[in-house]
């Protein structure tokens, strides 16, 4: 996590998609400041109602306010597999320790400045609520791939909502300098609900297990002795 100074009385909006990062972030959020809402975004995804699902009671838990933002329009961009039922979401071929391959899945799962959207839309809810904060959820694993998820990222967008907003907004991650094994390391430490997530790119009954998405939180969740191998289906 970058050097910023906040103080507990500073408020918050926490951008929960249900996942693992995100969900982290709300709860670490807590402790540190005061947090006013949580929203999810709802962009056409195929895991959209799971997601929705999952994040509304993470911030039922901590008892945060939750909104749902319809961004549906984002779906006729075009171009991501996770927007697209007709295309195919990479699930064997994924290795997640071979960084081509990895760069591979991430072009077909990637949705146009997505994060760039979301952050913007973010800040002008927190600028409306009087929030300083927006804080969504990265990770250091994922930065490599998904440059929309890197610190550098964040920074850029501090640059920009200095001149957007009138409050002048800043993002804060507590995570971008961490991988999944160690979000979770924390999280086992906090005795966060993992059960609850929803992080699969898919919307079944159970996490698939197979997609990019699924195998790191897998793994993430193996090297902590966390058996939830029944929440999967391969």
């Amino acid at each position: 996590m970058s050097a910023k100074i906040y103080q507990k009385t500073d408020k918050a909006v926490v951008i929960l998609s249900g996942g693992l990062d995100s969900s982290m972030n709300l709860f670490l959020a807590k402790e540190e400041l005061s947090v006013v809402k949580a929203i999810t975004f709802d962009y056409g995804q195929r895991a959209s109602q799971r997601e929705i699902e999952a994040a509304k009671r993470l911030a039922g838990n901590v008892h945060v306010v939750h909104q749902v933002i319809d961004v549906k329009w984002m779906k006729s961009f075009g171009g991501s597999s996770l927007l697209d039922e007709n295309s195919e979401i990479p699930t064997n071929s994924v290795e997640i320790d071979d960084l081509n391959q990895s760069f591979k899945t991430a072009k077909s799962v990637w949705v146009p400045n997505r994060n760039g959207i979301f952050l913007n839309i973010a800040a002008g809810v927190a600028e409306a609520v009087g929030a300083q904060f927006i804080i969504p959820g990265f990770n250091k694993e994922e930065a490599a791939t998904f440059p929309d998820n890197s610190e550098e990222f964040l920074l850029a967008m501090d640059r920009s909502l200095a001149y957007s907003t009138a409050n002048q907004v800043k993002t804060l991650c507590f995570t971008t300098d961490k991988n999944k094994s160690e979000i979770v390391a924390i999280g086992k430490q906090k005795k966060f609900p993992f059960e609850q997530l929803w992080s699969c790119y898919f919307a079944g009954v159970k996490w698939c297990g197979v997609c990019e998405s699924c195998k790191r939180l897998k793994r993430a969740l193996l090297v902590n002795s966390i058996d939830l191998r029944t929440h999967f289906l391969e």
